[in-house]
Formats: C-alpha cells, sequence, structure tokens
C-alpha cells in the first residue's frame, strides 16, 4: 500500500532523480514489512478448542457441589467440582468432557 502511494505521488510531485530514490525507499520498506510478518506470524502455531481452556481460571456462578456453572471468558459453562465451590470462588479447569469442565479450587494447583 505505501508502494502504490509512493509510486504515485512521487511520479506527480517529485523532480527525475529522486522519485527513483523515494520509489526504492518504499519499495524496501514494502518488501521489509513483508518479510517481517510473514516470520511474526509463523512463529507459532495458533491454538483453538478447548485445549486452550485447560489450566485457564474460571469464577463459580453457582456453587459447585458437585456440579454447577462457571463463567470463563464471559462464557457461561457446566462444571464439576468434586472437592466443590462456593459461588463466587476462583477454580482452574483441570479437563474438559463434552460441555462440562473439570475444575478444582484455584488454590489447589
Amino acid at each position: 500500500m505505501v508502494l502504490i502511494i509512493t509510486l504515485v505521488l512521487s511520479l506527480i510531485f517529485v523532480p527525475w532523480p529522486w522519485n527513483v530514490f523515494v520509489i526504492s525507499v518504499a519499495l524496501v520498506y514494502e518488501l521489509a514489512t513483508m518479510i517481517f510478518g510473514i516470520g511474526y506470524s509463523r512463529r507459532r502455531r495458533p491454538q483453538v478448542g478447548v485445549q486452550t481452556m485447560v489450566g485457564a481460571e474460571a469464577q463459580a456462578i453457582t456453587a459447585l457441589e458437585p456440579t454447577g456453572q462457571v463463567k470463563v471468558d464471559g462464557e457461561i459453562w457446566e462444571a464439576r467440582a468434586p472437592e466443590g465451590a462456593r459461588a463466587g470462588e476462583r477454580v482452574r479447569i483441570k479437563r474438559v468432557d463434552g460441555l462440562t469442565l473439570e475444575v478444582e479450587p484455584a488454590s489447589r494447583s
């Protein structure tokens, strides 16, 4: 995008020897940005699905005795806590079983 704008503006407003220099600088900038962007985007694989939830913290909306509801990143999920948890308590997600999260109190890592 920068290259196209620079090309048009330099061909119209910049005199002959300088417009080639300005276009060259814009081309180098555009190539460096592209190479850096591709390298940055390939640094690590994106995580998707339920495996991203394991280890995350949630807040119990209802008392978990042993089942109830928790809120994770603004979403409400069914949860099961064998040890139990009070409403409002922070819990850590141990695993995902279908649409039910198995959790434990956050203080017990």
